[in-house]
């Protein structure tokens, strides 16, 4: 299977001239180790392209070139790093997207793994529900006192089904977001 992504890959990236840019976080981890399964004139090729994640991107590429309208950012949004967002080490790019679209950004404190692992959590919710409690009541707790927050996003779209399951807050991809504050009216 390996092989076979990176055959094609390297057609799409015409040799590694592109990037690769994934938008969905477990899907870019994933991609980065495909490096270890492949051997010789396929690791060498490999070793030439670079994929990235679409959130990495936006921040290094996007960010300087969008313009957000006064009055067009979100008062509040909480914002659900991945664990692949960790591996990658992309959570400080997943914040500063985040700060683009909203006045006032919160990850909660207990974030951790949301339980969801690819299908797993949709076949067994107890596992997104048991791995978010903590996470889930720290948001009830903060909207008690603060009201409700405008948005709730993550960076990976299984995750944020899982989260949303959870939290009953309808979580989505930061980069939508991003695309609607700063989409001309």
């Amino acid at each position: 299977m390996a092989r076979k992504v990176a055959e094609e890959v390297w057609e799409l990236t015409d040799g590694g001239r592109l990037p690769l840019v994934c938008d969905a976080s477990s899907c870019t981890h994933g991609l980065t180790g495909i490096g270890v399964h492949l051997e010789g004139e396929a690791a060498e090729r490999w070793a030439r392209i670079t994929v990235v994640d679409a959130v990495v991107f936006a921040r290094e590429h996007l960010l300087d070139r969008l313009a957000v309208a006064p009055g067009r950012r979100l008062p509040s949004l909480v914002v659900h790093p991945t664990c692949s967002s960790v591996h990658l080490g992309m959570v400080a790019d997943l914040v500063t997207v985040a700060d683009a679209v909203a006045e006032d950004v919160t990850v909660p404190p207990s974030w951790g793994c949301c339980g969801t692992a690819g299908d797993r959590g949709m076949l067994h919710p107890e596992l997104p529900a048991g791995a978010t409690e903590a996470e889930a009541a720290e948001i009830a707790a903060a909207e008690r006192a603060g009201g409700p927050f405008a948005a709730y996003a993550s960076c990976n779209r299984t995750c944020e089904m899982g989260m949303t399951a959870a939290t009953s807050r309808p979580y989505r991809h930061v980069l939508e977001l991003l695309e609607e504050v700063t989409r001309p009216r």
